[in-house]
């Protein structure tokens, strides 16, 4: 008995030195900045969204499907299978290993196996919650108005203009984008944390809202698959299958992230968390994640697209990007 109150003692000791260490000054911000976009603009240069997409997205969701991705989906059924697996499918986005790597510094250094796990589960929850509630909100917004919407257009895209779906991923990804950048500089203290209010009375409210981005990424996603999944939720004009599919292709965006995440916790827990307890390792460790991403989002969904519609004369892209 006297053992497991130590230890619990103890994870709650961690827990506090980490959370003061992700508020704490950060040296070298500047540097940190400066770095941080930079690799978010280089990641923009060689990202290639049709191997991401096409190459990784569908080989893995033809295995989990047992057949071409791009076939019509038959019923409300099928739908929802196609909902998981085009989920999974999008697991791997520069912004998906950003949220998870905000949740990182906030969990404690309990000694055992189980109570890691438990420790992992929780911010995993909440996270879940405002992803959830985007994602159904706005599958219920589509099945009832989804034709009428940029995201239904299979329009070809057109040098110099920018279509209705064009100008709908740029807002909503600007928006994200702009979110987790603005985040990243709060880490850094260039800002004020935008929940510091918040968080004492609701102190989970920044998981909740990075849950809230992960949803937010279907109401500009132009990735093929959930394309297809839109259009269907669109046609059938079924509000509860629209925010049944949508909630089940965010889960499934995030399923492989969260077990991988749970799985690192309860390995190698303790020891990441002696990491992050020295000055200013959590904050940095927030901040690099999201402005990485944060700068990504931005310049690839805004910048680089416009190149791309011939807008602007030329963004940098490597040739297997092209």
């Amino acid at each position: 008995m006297a053992h497991a109150e130590k230890t619990h003692v103890s994870a709650q000791s961690s827990a506090g030195k980490t959370e003061a260490s992700a508020t704490g000054p950060v040296r070298r911000r500047w540097l940190i900045l400066l770095l941080s976009v930079g690799a978010g603009f280089l990641l923009t240069v060689v990202w290639s969204a049709e191997f991401v997409d096409r190459t990784i997205g569908g080989n893995i969701a033809r295995t989990a499907l047992g057949h071409d991705p791009e076939a019509p989906i038959s019923g409300a059924v099928a739908g929802i299978v196609f909902a998981f697996t085009s989920g999974l499918a999008g697991t791997f986005t520069a912004c998906n290993i950003a949220v998870f790597g905000t949740v990182a510094p906030i969990l404690g250094a309990a000694g055992s196996r189980w109570g890691r796990m438990v420790q992992a589960l929780k911010p995993l929850g909440w996270m879940s919650l405002g992803m959830i509630t985007v994602s159904a909100l706005y599958g219920a917004l589509v099945g009832v108005v989804g034709t009428s919407m940029p995201q239904f257009s299979e329009a070809e895209s057109a040098p110099g203009v920018l279509s209705g779906r064009s100008v709908q991923s740029m807002v909503a990804f600007g928006a994200v984008g702009m979110a987790m950048l603005y985040m990243g500089l709060s880490a850094l203290g260039f800002v004020r944390d935008p929940f510091e209010r918040l968080r004492r009375r609701f102190p989970n409210v920044q998981s909740i809202f990075m849950g809230a981005l992960i949803g937010g990424f279907l109401i500009g996603r132009p990735y093929p698959l959930f394309r297809q999944l839109f259009r269907d939720a669109a046609e059938s004009g079924n509000v509860l299958y629209g925010a049944a599919a949508f909630t089940l292709q965010s889960v499934g965006n995030i399923a492989l992230m969260s077990v991988v995440f749970v799985a690192l916790t309860v390995v190698a827990g303790g020891r990441m968390q002696a990491w992050l307890a020295r000055p200013g390792r959590a904050a940095t460790l927030i901040a690099v994640t999201l402005i990485v991403a944060g700068a990504f989002t931005i310049l690839y969904w805004d910048i680089r697209l416009l190149a791309r519609r011939e807008i602007i004369p030329w963004y940098p892209v490597a040739p297997w990007a092209a």
